[in-house]
């Protein structure tokens, strides 16, 4: 983790923390403190069905309020990792670190104790949940983020905290990625930007272009100068420098790298220093979402970034440009993890029911000749006579036939797919429509990824199995037949949607929120207590 700054506790806490803790070796029968200490720990922890089944596997023992130096290092741990819970975008007011310190210095009793006991191992939980695998249930935001998290019980986290060295333990929490770490410190930087007032008077509307000058040229520049990306100058001409400042500023940030500061440039040029920090945040939450174990192989597919690449030992080996889903209710890529276990060279595309109902049978009681390129099939497979069949009785619930696309050059998704069966229906395509590819914003399909260069997908998904992996893939191409082509090693897909994006440089990226879906976490970030907090440098 890179070094964040929060002020000193430690020399509080300790006195703190140590006091109370010989309440146990108290005047009185040691049996009967004992006893009574079991007790209240059974009952402040019943109904928690984590921390209640901890203790009752460990005879109720206690893990933070013993007497010695190990329950010492562990309350200390706890306090500093608790206060450090905003570092990680976690709301701070969340963990009630006051009123754990009031309770502790307040215990003068066995009893006392056993519920401080409680106290601790709840809160420790919680934060720990939260800070491992999210705040946020991602269903429970938007229907089209049906990402599972992974989530791990009270039990878990007290059982693995006993065997560990507290502060590391602590530290390990959350998630182990170079991602992670690189959003931490660009929370931290845009943290101590919006301290010293943010990147300056944003620039007012109008295209800029090579060869343009004046206040608002003079506006970019300060602007692109403040975001790191031009060195300080005080040419106030759209010169070569700052076109490729403009350019940079461009790819860092998924647009068009004309060097021209068009309309949609101008936009995300001034988008503030608090609306970006809103996006690293949601970032920090949606990397505590995905699995620990993303794969030594994996593909990552960003649907706000339009890409589609192949991680190997955390580098990218092989990217290209996507198509992800229209912007309307039913056709937005869903967000969530699957293992690709084949391709499919030479497709027949099989209707979906609702494109089916949706799309297709209206045209078809117009005209039973209407979309001839596709396969009007019976509950047999056969192919049905569209003379002898009266559509306009059918509704989309009666309609009783399935519709193919054979395989082909103008086939729907092109002359691959790549399958990692789901509920959801979603897979990588090719597609006969390339056009698309060249836009920027490329949200266009039914919700299925259509990938700009599918062949050399292929070729490197089949590079670990085959000797020539190309031969291999246009041997079986050129057959024409539809073939399914097992991959010997399933490949983890992880299908994301981030905003924030820090690349293998450190160069950080935004990304437009196509779908209003981050927009959403942000606002159940901040119902949660989430807040923009400035920090000095």
């Amino acid at each position: 983790m890179p070094h964040l700054k929060r002020p000193a506790i430690r020399l509080t806490l300790t006195a703190l923390l140590l006091a109370g803790v010989a309440v146990l070796a108290s005047p009185g029968t040691a049996d009967a403190q004992v006893t009574a200490y079991k007790q209240a720990v059974a009952e402040a922890s019943y109904g928690e069905d984590g921390v209640a089944a901890f203790y009752r596997k460990n005879g109720y023992q206690p893990v933070w309020t013993g007497e010695g130096a190990e329950f010492t290092a562990r309350r200390i741990a706890l306090i500093e990792a608790l206060s450090m819970a905003d570092v990680h975008g976690l709301p701070a007011g969340r963990y009630d670190i006051n009123g754990l310190k009031a309770q502790m210095a307040a215990a003068r009793t066995t009893r006392d104790m056993g519920l401080v006991e409680v106290a601790l191992s709840r809160e420790f939980a919680r934060f720990a949940r939260d800070l491992q695998t999210g705040l946020l249930t991602p269903s429970q935001i938007d229907d089209g983020m049906v990402r599972v998290v992974e989530r791990r019980g009270a039990e878990a986290y007290l059982s693995e905290l006993q065997a560990a060295e507290p502060g590391r333990y602590m530290r390990m929490l959350a998630p182990n990625t170079s991602q992670y770490r690189a959003l931490l410190k660009l929370k931290l930087d845009l943290e101590q930007a919006l301290a010293t007032g943010g990147w300056g008077p944003t620039v007012a509307g109008g295209k800029l272009a090579p060869g343009d000058g004046g206040p608002r040229v003079v506006a970019l520049r300060n602007r692109l100068i403040a975001m790191g990306f031009m060195d300080r100058s005080a040419v106030a001409s759209y010169d070569g420098t700052l076109q490729k400042a403009v350019q940079a500023f461009q790819l860092a940030h998924g647009l068009e790298a004309d060097g021209v500061a068009g309309d949609g440039t101008l936009d995300e040029i001034n988008k503030s220093v608090a609306d970006r920090l809103k996006s690293v945040i949601v970032a920090l939450e949606r990397e505590r979402w995905l699995p620990r174990d993303r794969g030594e192989r994996h593909i990552l597919v960003n649907q706000t970034d339009f890409t589609a690449k192949i991680v190997d030992h955390g580098r990218v080996t092989f990217e290209t440009r996507s198509v992800i889903g229209k912007n309307v209710s039913d056709r937005r890529s869903p967000e969530f993890s699957d293992e690709m276990e084949h391709m499919v060279i030479n497709p027949s595309w099989y209707v979906p029911r609702s494109i089916i109902t949706k799309e297709y049978l209206p045209k078809l009681r117009a005209n039973p000749n209407a979309v001839r390129h596709l396969e009007i099939t019976d509950s047999r497979g056969r192919q049905v006579n569209r003379g002898a069949v009266d559509f306009s009785q059918f509704s989309s619930r009666s309609f009783p036939f399935a519709m193919r696309q054979p395989p082909g050059k103008s086939n729907a998704l092109g002359l691959v797919k790549f399958m990692f069966p789901n509920k959801y229906n979603i897979y990588l395509h090719d597609t006969p429509q390339k056009d698309l590819f060249a836009r920027e914003v490329r949200a266009y399909s039914h919700g299925c990824i259509r990938l700009a260069q599918p062949f050399e997908f292929a070729y490197a998904l089949l590079a670990l199995q085959e000797a020539d992996p190309k031969s291999f893939f246009h041997n079986v191409l050129n057959t024409g037949r539809e073939t399914k082509v097992d991959l010997e090693r399933h490949v983890p897909v992880h299908i994301i949607y981030r905003t924030a994006v820090v690349d293998d440089r450190g160069q950080a990226g935004y990304r437009r929120d196509v779908y209003g879906r981050d927009a959403k976490i942000w606002e159940a970030l901040s119902r949660a207590g989430v807040v923009l907090t400035a920090v000095q440098g």
